[in-house]
């Protein structure tokens, strides 16, 4: 299973509770740079998931987490981070470390290039030839012969590994903070276009159980924090708070999980989805939200800085981003449309459903496991036989 990074903006400060190194102006600049990231692959995979739900091919299709599905998340997340924090313990944490950045190599490499391909499409030259390709693995032969990888891509899906590959070394190498931010934002980006709730109840129970799950790992042990300074993954965002006197050698950070950007990230791509289904020509509830979301997390911050603790931005996040569109949904009377809203109606009747339980709240495993099942181009296949593993 994939790991979990702690749902937490977290600030290293010394034992009286003042930053290290850090002037009132590279705090400032740590806290707006982190909101404005984790807004982009927000906003911009909101936009995405609405193409992605009206794909025509079913292998294209998003993952979609029902009630069922968001009931169990907050407690696979606890054994998960549970079992996280055992494992450091006992085991060194550097060969940990070392597995970790290369099994996040693979698949920061992979997102990286999805996010990127419709920049690539735009900007590949005309006269060099898109060729088609193919990787197939099968298992058997004859009649019982199965396929266990098929994988198609093409030209311009090369030149988009090549460039995240160039990003994934330099991760590897040096593993520095912009490297792992590129990685990270491309995990977001593709959380939140791949993985759709299925109405706003499920949202409102998987926000509403993770806000608890969130609290209680936070404020109730030490054990996500611990594990946040060990993991070495790029499963966080991070801006260091002494740029200012550093520069890109600054190694005083602020983090934020991407759980806290992906988990919130999807019910907002939801009520996008929702705004469209109205007909209206207005995003009344996606503008509302993503508001709300900016209001929660600098929210957050704010009782952060003020102090001087890791917080749970679940905490303010989640009663932000449901209370505000469903005070404009009474106000609007809409409150009966917005939880009778199917987002899987839009959707073919053999979109795959979330077979796989991440560990979420500032883990990109929702969207490891996701990525291990589907493409990430509009080109690119894959088929996995479950029963070969």
């Amino acid at each position: 299973m994939a790991e979990l990074e702690p749902a937490a903006l977290h600030n290293d400060t010394e034992g009286n509770g003042t930053r290290l190194g850090t002037s009132p102006e590279g705090a400032a600049l740590a806290y707006g740079s982190l909101l404005g990231m984790a807004l982009l692959p927000i906003f911009f995979g909101a936009l995405r998931s609405v193409s992605c739900a009206r794909g025509k091919n079913a292998s294209d299709m998003p993952e979609t987490i029902t009630s069922r599905d968001a009931a169990r998340f907050p407690i696979i997340a606890s054994c998960t981070l549970f079992g996280l924090y055992i494992f450091f313990k006992i085991f060194s944490q550097e060969y940990i470390n070392l597995l970790l950045s290369m099994y996040f190599f693979v698949l920061g490499v992979l997102a990286l290039a999805h996010t990127i391909s419709p920049a690539m499409n735009r900007i590949f030259p005309a006269n060099i030839p898109n060729k088609q390709y193919q990787l197939l693995f099968t298992q058997g032969s004859g009649e019982s012969k199965e396929d266990i990888l098929n994988y198609e891509f093409d030209t311009r899906d090369l030149a988009c590994l090549a460039v995240s590959g160039v990003v994934g070394v330099w991760y590897i190498m040096k593993k520095h903070w912009i490297a792992n931010n590129l990685f990270g934002l491309a995990f977001a980006l593709n959380g939140v276009e791949l993985l759709h709730l299925n109405n706003v109840s499920t949202g409102c129970i998987l926000l509403g159980g993770l806000f608890i799950y969130d609290i209680f790992w936070v404020f109730g042990t030490n054990v996500m924090v611990t594990v946040a300074k060990s993991f070495e993954a790029p499963i966080k965002l991070v801006f260091p708070q002494d740029l200012l006197e550093k520069g890109l050698e600054a190694n005083n950070f602020a983090m934020l999980g991407l759980g806290d950007i992906v988990i919130p990230g999807i019910f907002i791509a939801l009520l996008l989805r929702f705004d469209i289904s109205l007909k209206k020509n207005s995003h009344t509830y996606f503008y509302t939200s993503f508001a709300a979301y900016i209001f929660g997390l600098a929210l957050t911050i704010f009782v952060m800085h003020t102090f001087k603790h890791a917080q749970p931005a679940l905490l303010y996040l989640v009663p932000a981003c449901i209370g505000f569109p469903l005070i404009v949904a009474l106000l609007k009377g809409e409150v009966a449309e917005m939880f009778s809203y199917e987002s899987s109606a839009e959707l073919l009747p053999h979109t795959p459903r979330l077979s796989h339980y991440p560990a979420v709240s500032g883990s990109p495993a929702s969207l490891a496991e996701s990525m291990q099942q589907k493409s990430f181009s509009p080109r690119r296949r894959r088929q996995l036989n479950t029963s070969s593993m």
